[in-house]
């Protein structure tokens, strides 16, 4: 049966509150990464409801890191901008989808512009740290830091820093000589990250 826009703000309604989904719906959140925490952020926030994501990634969907993403098999290939458009229209075709494909640096960075929230998913430690002093007194700044490995996954948490920056993950573990990530350990980083959003949208935080 298809879904109305309607019925898609309805059916959020009666589980958030009225008051919340206005405020979802209204939210323009920005996206600096679209690898495993990336993408897997993008749709928790869509499915919850948020009207407008600014997406930005240089990169392409590749077989050897699709486990911890959101991404299906036949988007292998694709830029991460464009296959993510598409899931994110599988879920919620109503939320706005503002896409770049670049390599984010200190110049370019005003891709953000008007983001209340901006979600940090970058690989590297020197790209989360130039997000971090370029553009964390602009915005809130969500970041992840310390999701890879095969530890417990209690062991991730969020932190807030201070007004404008939150920290999610263990704040410990790296990728490792051997390379390992379990997809569960990204999934729940992601989702604790989206939370952080989702809480101060809502006016929980």
């Amino acid at each position: 049966m298809p879904v109305t826009q309607e019925d898609f703000t309805s059916a959020l309604a009666e589980r958030l509150g009225e008051e919340a989904v206005r405020r979802l719906a209204e939210a323009r959140i920005g996206i600096a990464g679209l690898g495993g925490l990336g993408s897997n952020i993008a749709l928790l926030l869509a499915r919850s409801g948020v009207g407008e994501l600014v997406i930005a990634d240089f990169d392409r969907v590749d077989l050897t890191n699709i486990h911890r993403q959101c991404y299906p098999l036949e988007c292998i290939g694709m830029r991460k901008t464009d296959a993510l458009e598409a899931e994110v229209s599988r879920v919620n075709p109503w939320c706005r989808i503002e896409k770049h494909d670049i390599r984010l640096t200190p110049d370019n960075l005003d891709v953000f512009e008007g983001c209340g929230i901006v979600c940090e998913a970058l690989d590297y430690a020197e790209d989360k740290v130039m997000l971090a002093e370029n553009l964390g007194r602009r915005t809130v700044l969500i970041m992840g830091n310390g999701m890879a490995g095969t530890g417990p996954a209690d062991d991730i948490v969020t932190k807030r820093i201070g007004a404008e920056l939150i920290v999610c993950g263990d704040g410990t573990s790296d990728v490792g000589k051997d390379g390992s990530f379990l997809s569960s350990r990204v999934a729940v980083c992601a989702a604790k990250q989206a939370n952080a959003a989702l809480r101060i949208i809502i006016g929980a935080e």
